[in-house]
C-alpha cells in the first residue's frame, strides 16, 4: 500500500537524520555517537510493531475504547502535573518515567481525544444542529484536555489537539457558522496564552525579527536559518552539518528539519515536504472512501494531526511560525511521539484497507449531513 511506503520512507529518513544530528551531542554525553540512534531504532522497532497491530485490528473496535482511553489519558495528564510523578525537562513537566522508559501522556491524548470525538459525532450524526448533544461535549473534552496540557506547559501539543478537534468537527458537518466562531475563539485564547508568559511572548515576537536578539531569544531560529542557508541547493552532505556541533540546540528533536536542509539542501527539504504532502493526499483519500462516518472522522483526524504537527514544526524551523517545541512526525528523535503516531497510522492503514474504491461518500453520510442543515 502506497501510504505504508510513504510512512516507511519517512521513518528511514528520520532514523538516518537522528544518527547524523545527534552524533556530536551523543559523543559528548556518553562517549558514543550511536546513543540516540540506538534509542530511536529501539523505539522505531516498537512503533512498527504497534503499527502492524493496529493495522490488523478493525478500526470500529476503537469505538468501544473511546471513553476508557479518554479517562485513562486524563488521569495521566493529571498525574504528570504532580512533582512526585511528572519529570520536568526544559521547563515542561510532560513526562512520566517508568525505570529507563520515559513516556509523554499528552501524545496519547491526541489519539484518545480523536477517537472520543469521532465516536460521539458519528453516533449523533442526526443531532448536528443540537449543540448541546454534539458541539458542546466535544468542546468540553477538547477544552479540558488542552487545558491540562497547557498546565505542563506545552502549547505546541495543545495546538495539535485543537487542530484534531477542529478537523473532526468540520468533517462531521457542524454548521460552518458555529465552527468558525469556535475556531476564532480558540485562536484568540491561544494568542492570549502565548502572550501571557514572557518566554512564550518572546518566542511569538522574536520569530518576526530574530536578528534583533540573535544571542538570546532569537538565537535558536537564527542558527536554524543559518544552517538552512548553508545547505544551498544540494546540501553539504550527510553527516557534514556544522550546526549540530553545539550551535543549534535540539538539533535531533525539534529542529531536525534544519539539519535536513543543511545536509540535504533544498532538494532534500522539498523531498521531505513532498512525503508529508503525499501522506496528506492518501489520508484524505482514505477518509473520503471510508466505509462509514466513524472511519471518515478518524482517518481525517489522523491526517490533520500529522499535517498540523508537521506544519507547526517546519514553520517554526524556517521562521514562518513561532517556535513551539513540537517534534517533526516520524523523523524527530522522541519515543512517545513516534510510538503513538505510528499506532495511529496503523489505524489509518486499516481504514484505507477497507475503503470503498471509486465511490463518493456513502449515502448515509450525505443524508445525515443534509439533514443536519435542514431548518
Amino acid at each position: 500500500m502506497l501510504l505504508a511506503v510513504v510512512v516507511a520512507v519517512l521513518d528511514v529518513v528520520g532514523l538516518a537524520m537522528v544518527l547524523s544530528a545527534s552524533s556530536v551531542q551523543a559523543l559528548r554525553e556518553s562517549g558514543s555517537t550511536l546513543t540516540y540512534f540506538a534509542r530511536q531504532a529501539t523505539w522505531l522497532s516498537l512503533a512498527t510493531v504497534a503499527l502492524v497491530c493496529t493495522a490488523k485490528v478493525d478500526y470500529r473496535r476503537w469505538q468501544r475504547l473511546a471513553v476508557p482511553l479518554l479517562a485513562a489519558t486524563t488521569v495521566l495528564l493529571l498525574a504528570v502535573l504532580h512533582p512526585a510523578v511528572g519529570n520536568e525537562v526544559n521547563g515542561a513537566r510532560s513526562w512520566i518515567e517508568f525505570g529507563p522508559v520515559r513516556l509523554q501522556p499528552s501524545e496519547l491524548t491526541k489519539l484518545a481525544v480523536l477517537v472520543f470525538c469521532a465516536d460521539l459525532l458519528s453516533r449523533r450524526a442526526h443531532l448536528l444542529d443540537d449543540s448541546r448533544s454534539t458541539l458542546r461535549p466535544v468542546l468540553v473534552v477538547g477544552g479540558l484536555t488542552t487545558g491540562l496540557i497547557l498546565l505542563e506547559p506545552d502549547l505546541g501539543t495543545a495546538l495539535v489537539v485543537g487542530a484534531i478537534v477542529a478537523s473532526v468537527l468540520f468533517l462531521a458537518g457542524i454548521p460552518l457558522g458555529r465552527l468558525s466562531g469556535v475556531m476564532a475563539l480558540g485562536a484568540a485564547g491561544a494568542l492570549a496564552l502565548a502572550l501571557g508568559k514572557s518566554y512564550r511572548r518572546d518566542r511569538l515576537l522574536v520569530f518576526l525579527h530574530p536578528s534583533t536578539d540573535p544571542l538570546d531569544a532569537g538565537y535558536q531560529i537564527t542558527q536554524s536559518l543559518t544552517g538552512l542557508a548553508a545547505g544551498g541547493l544540494f546540501g553539504v552532505g550527510v553527516g557534514a552539518s556544522r550546526a549540530k556541533y553545539g550551535f543549534l540546540p535540539n538539533a535531533h528533536t525539534d529542529f531536525i528539519f534544519a539539519i535536513i536542509g543543511e545536509e540535504l539542501g533544498l532538494v532534500g527539504a522539498v523531498a521531505v515536504l513532498a512525503l508529508f504532502l503525499a501522506f496528506g493526499v492518501l489520508g484524505i483519500r482514505a477518509a473520503l472512501r471510508a466505509p462509514d462516518r466513524f472511519g471518515t472522522l478518524v482517518a481525517g483526524g489522523i491526517t490533520a494531526w500529522v499535517l498540523a504537527q508537521a506544519l507547526i514544526n517546519i514553520g517554526g524551523v524556517v521562521g514562518l511560525l513561532p517556535i513551539t517545541g513540537l517534534t517533526l512526525p516520524f523523523i524527530s528523535f522522541g519515543g512517545s511521539s513516534l510510538l503513538v503516531t505510528m499506532a495511529a497510522t496503523g489505524i489509518l492503514l486499516n481504514i484505507a484497507g477497507q475503503a470503498v474504491p471509486d465511490r463518493p461518500p456513502s449515502a448515509e453520510r450525505r443524508t445525515s449531513s443534509t439533514a443536519s442543515r435542514r431548518p
